[in-house]
């Protein structure tokens, strides 16, 4: 005879299990898109993963009737999640040793879609980095992924008016300064081939050539690689310091490929097959006019071995 108690069960467990495979393949329908939006708040491809994590967890103990909209709802938790992150995450940037830069993503080509990439390039990073958290989600959410004031205002738990507030005030922060890629893939190519000849060589008046008057040097090591301790500013002192870097700095041994990091092209050195730094230009009317080295090792742990 069979067991009603049983049966039931049986029942219940199956509906959770099914239940549970729904909710997994709904969350990972949407997952590209919450990495996106993570990890341009955040600038980090590892609190990027642990927002996905703790969104995930939150989206399995919703009950259904509370979800009216799974893009929605997994937006609005990764979002507010990310808000959360970046309050704490001021306070250890400002204690951060050296310049704070943004972790280096491995990216795919994508045609000509400028949006994407300037929304992924280490240039618009870093210049996020000057607003402040809800100017950041509001600009992000409203600019790159097109939120409109009441999805914003739904998103981010804002009156629709304070979000035309917010945004008025990241554009005003951001416009002298936003990237524009205005050269071809095979000019940043040869730039970039000619920039590290002349680095390696030592050639300061080949680097001179290729640098914009007000050029920037960006370096990240976090106090656990080589990198200087500040920006810095000028083509003749970045000449300098990118030619005496190389002598002092860089080991003879290293292993370089091009890739695409950012959106951009990029170059990732080796150093026995582990990731050793990478390294990005910004490159305005054929001239680079921001270098940026990242070495801190704990920023290249999840990049591929060579």
């Amino acid at each position: 005879m069979n067991d009603p108690f049983a049966e039931q069960a049986q029942s219940g467990a199956e509906a959770t299990c099914d239940g549970g495979r729904r909710r997994l393949e709904l969350f990972n329908q949407h997952r590209s898109l919450l990495f996106s939006i993570a990890y341009r708040m955040l600038g980090s491809v590892a609190d990027a993963e642990d927002m996905l994590q703790d969104t995930f967890i939150r989206w399995q103990r919703t009950n259904d009737e509370e979800i009216r909209s799974p893009r929605s709802f997994l937006v609005t938790i990764v979002s507010r999640l990310c808000l959360n992150q970046l309050e704490s995450a001021r306070v250890r940037r400002e204690e951060y040793y050296g310049q704070w830069l943004p972790e280096p993503l491995l990216t795919l080509a994508e045609g000509n879609a400028s949006e994407i990439h300037e929304s992924l390039s280490m240039s618009f990073l870093v210049l996020m980095e000057r607003l402040t958290p809800k100017e950041r989600a509001v600009f992000l959410l409203r600019e790159v992924f097109d939120y409109d004031y009441p999805e914003l205002a739904q998103i981010l738990g804002y009156a629709e008016s304070n979000c035309r507030q917010i945004l008025r005030r990241a554009r005003q922060h951001i416009a002298r300064n936003r990237p524009r890629f205005d050269t071809s893939l095979e000019q940043r190519e040869r730039l970039m081939k000619e920039f590290i000849h002349a680095t390696e060589g030592g050639d300061l008046q080949g680097l001179l050539a290729m640098l914009a008057q007000d050029v920037v040097l960006h370096s990240d090591g976090g106090g656990k690689g080589p990198a200087l301790p500040r920006q810095i500013l000028g083509a003749a002192k970045v000449a300098r310091a990118m030619v005496g870097g190389a002598r002092t700095l860089v080991p003879k041994t290293l292993a370089q490929r091009l890739t695409q990091i950012n959106g951009e092209l990029g170059v990732v050195s080796y150093l026995e097959t582990i990731p050793y730094s990478v390294l990005t230009l910004d490159i305005v009317q054929g001239r680079i006019r921001n270098i940026y080295i990242i070495s801190n090792p704990e920023k290249l742990a999840h990049l591929p071995h060579l």
